[in-house]
């Protein structure tokens, strides 16, 4: 069996849209992403950021390069780029149907419940969509998404560990799992 092509569709929550990258959003990824505080939280966000990556990502991504489905966070209100961060969904390769979710939201924002509201959001619409099960790592450091996580209906399966580019370092996590309800 193949794996579910999640749609990249426009999700509006009570203060959020989830919508596809645009090439406007890659001099804010730039931005954010070359905070030392998202990239040491995120497994594969450098540190320092190189100048152009978040060209070449934003370009990989809308050219549909790559089996990762990647939705801009958008605060503001309706026409201006108010992109605060990323979610994403990848395909694991551990059975049919299983996805990676992970996300950071620009630290400017943290504290508001919007990571909340797009994990949500994006877990509702992959589980419909077709997904079996969602998959979560954060690490051991990082307690607030752990909370994003247990609110977002996602369950604690264990300790793990993972290879974070940013800590240039095998880092402790904590690992997580939503799946559709039978």
């Amino acid at each position: 069996m193949s794996e579910p092509v999640l749609a990249l569709p426009e999700i509006r929550t009570e203060r959020l849209l989830l919508r596809p990258l645009r090439l406007a959003d890659a001099a804010l990824i730039g931005l954010y992403a070359g905070d030392a505080r998202i990239a040491r939280m995120t497994v594969s966000i450098p540190h320092p950021y190189p100048p152009g990556l978040a060209e070449t990502f934003v370009e990989r991504i809308a050219a549909g390069r790559g089996p990762e489905r990647v939705w801009a966070i958008d605060a503001g209100a309706e026409g201006e780029n108010g992109m605060i961060g990323l979610i994403e969904l990848t395909p694991t390769g551990g059975g049919a149907g299983e996805f990676a979710i992970g996300y950071w939201i620009a630290p400017a924002f943290w504290g508001t419940g919007y990571a909340s509201e797009a994990v949500e959001a994006i877990s509702d619409h992959a589980l419909r969509a077709g997904a079996l099960r969602l998959l979560a790592e954060v690490t051991q450091d990082n307690a607030p998404a752990a909370r994003v996580l247990t609110r977002g209906g996602y369950d604690y399966l264990g300790p793990g560990e993972t290879y974070v580019t940013a800590r240039a370092a095998l880092t402790p996590t904590f690992r997580y799992a939503r799946a559709r309800a039978a």
